[in-house]
């Protein structure tokens, strides 16, 4: 509870701060702070369904070093 508190002031914070910008840096940030809920949000369905998927037995062995190298391969050109 103590924390949902603090979170909430900081939050209220926060928006009193920004609400003393233009406009239009106003808007900026909270497109920023929407996109980054939505991809929170997209984060954790991923998770759940994951987590789900590992419950119902429908993992598989991950072969990590092919993990790190597939990645890696994809990260190599940005």
């Amino acid at each position: 509870m103590c924390y949902t508190i603090s979170m909430v002031k900081s939050l209220e914070l926060a928006i009193a701060q920004v609400a003393s910008l233009p406009d239009s840096d106003q808007d900026q940030i909270a497109q920023r702070l929407l996109s980054h809920v939505e991809k929170l949000r997209q984060l954790r369905t991923e998770i759940d369904r994951g987590t789900r998927s590992l419950d119902a037995g429908d993992g598989a062995p991950l072969d990590i070093e092919e993990f790190l190298r597939q990645k890696n391969e994809r990260h190599a050109g940005t």
